[in-house]
């Protein structure tokens, strides 16, 4: 399958004569939008000082002293709200497109992406994410789709597509068992068979000394952050992936997303979203650590959207109060299991207590029982619902926003980035990076 665009990027960048990155790592936090790195600020803020937050000075997180600037996400359609795909195609190829489209334009003939520029380079690519690895946003960097929901058909095109004779990606860490070893095809084995070393569990990550390589750590997406016994699960995959793409002779180009992010934004759970914030920051400063040590590199950091429409401060206060998310210790989804296992209303709300540290009133407790025994989803609503009331935060939607979104960059031509941009740009400018021959 030949992609649109992708010989015309090569043709319109052949001559340029500045030097170029010879890396690019490319973040994106699914979902995260101003107000998640605002929150962020705060809650790290409670999280180091505990009760004398309130008399010590808000210090900067990672992604404040990294800011460049904003960007715009509209889909080619008249929505102006995108979905992940929409957001990722013009991530990953500086062409708009319609929402569910992997890296398709609306007559669904594919546009060429960065990582298949980049292979055709002779560069290297990996993609790391906590989702499934063949999700809409890693997707989008390696593979065409007229939908996002044809995940086993997106999985096979992950070994399907060549680009001289090999994969895209030569480093592939994430979730996703479930697409790659089915009843109709054992993808992994393919993976196997064409060179690639394999680890499916987190003990196993050390025996991936070289590239390519592929983990595959879970069935669908990993564990919550906030749920997890794995510690740095982003970080972990991050710093792993650096390790095999270096040293790249032609350099590479590394694709992380803070894939849930976006999940938890559409449950409303802000506790949720605070702990993958946290994973997607660890990432990050492994990230920049990369960079001050191999100055000739990159970093881009994104969203492709919103999610959830969240605000500080709700319910006519003007109250944000961080201290009770920190004392959060599971998702709304682990919190309604939970309830929901309990063997008595009365051990049930003692559970609560445990996981939430939030005393709720007569009616409150009424309110959240009455949904034990009933879906999880009606019962998680309730529980995150109520930490949403004592943490004064807001929430518009269940879906997606059309609001901008922040940019951040670090390394090498990394002030190319300040201001306001449309997502399309930033890969206009990534590509035409990599399109560079070398000086």
């Amino acid at each position: 399958m030949r992609s649109l665009f992708l010989l015309p990027l090569l043709a319109l960048s052949s001559t340029a004569v500045f030097a170029a990155p010879k890396n690019v790592i490319y973040m994106i936090g699914d979902g995260m939008g101003p107000t998640y790195l605002t929150a962020y600020r705060y809650y790290q803020h409670q999280v180091i000082h505990g009760t004398d937050a309130r008399t010590q000075p808000v210090a900067n997180t990672i992604f404040d002293d990294l800011l460049k600037g904003m960007a715009s996400t509209y889909p080619d359609d008249d929505t102006l709200v995108t979905d992940s795909a929409a957001g990722a195609t013009a991530l990953a190829t500086g062409v708009k497109s319609f929402n569910g489209a992997i890296s398709v334009n609306r007559q669904h003939i594919p546009i060429g992406t960065m990582m298949q520029l980049a292979k055709q380079m002779g560069k290297a690519n990996g993609i790391v994410a906590s989702s499934q690895v063949n999700h809409a946003t890693p997707a989008a960097f390696v593979s065409h789709n007229v939908s996002r929901r044809n995940l086993n058909a997106i999985a096979d095109m992950y070994f399907d597509y060549r680009i001289n004779g090999k994969p895209v990606a030569d480093v592939i860490l994430g979730g996703g068992t479930d697409y790659f070893v089915r009843e109709d095809r054992n993808l992994v084995t393919e993976f196997k068979n064409e060179g690639y070393q394999y680890a499916d569990n987190w003990q196993q990550l050390d025996v991936l000394t070289r590239k390519p390589a592929i983990a595959l750590l879970d069935k669908v997406g990993l564990p919550a952050a906030l749920n997890t016994k794995q510690p740095h699960q982003l970080a972990t995959l991050t710093e792993k992936a650096l390790q095999l793409l270096s040293p790249a002779e032609k350099g590479f180009v590394l694709m992380v997303e803070g894939s849930q992010i976006d999940w938890c934004g559409h449950d409303n759970d802000i506790a949720c979203a605070m702990a993958e914030m946290h994973d997607f920051a660890q990432a990050i400063a492994v990230a920049k650590a990369y960079v001050d040590a191999n100055p000739d590199t990159l970093l881009v950091i994104t969203a492709d959207h919103e999610t959830g429409g969240m605000s500080l401060g709700a319910d006519g206060k003007y109250l944000w109060l961080p201290d009770v998310i920190q004392n959060v210790t599971a998702t709304g989804r682990k919190i309604a299991d939970e309830l929901n296992a309990a063997n008595t209303d009365e051990a049930a709300l003692k559970r609560w207590l445990e996981l939430t540290n939030i005393k709720l009133t007569a009616e409150e407790q009424q309110l959240l029982l009455a949904q034990r025994g009933k879906e999880q989803k009606d019962l998680r609503e309730v529980a995150v619902k109520l930490v949403a009331k004592y943490s004064y935060t807001g929430w518009t939607t269940g879906g997606h926003t059309a609001a901008d979104v922040p940019i951040m960059a670090y390394g090498k031509d990394s002030e190319a980035f300040q201001g306001f941009m449309d997502n399309t740009a930033i890969a206009r400018q990534l590509i035409r990076y990599i399109s560079t021959t070398q000086q």
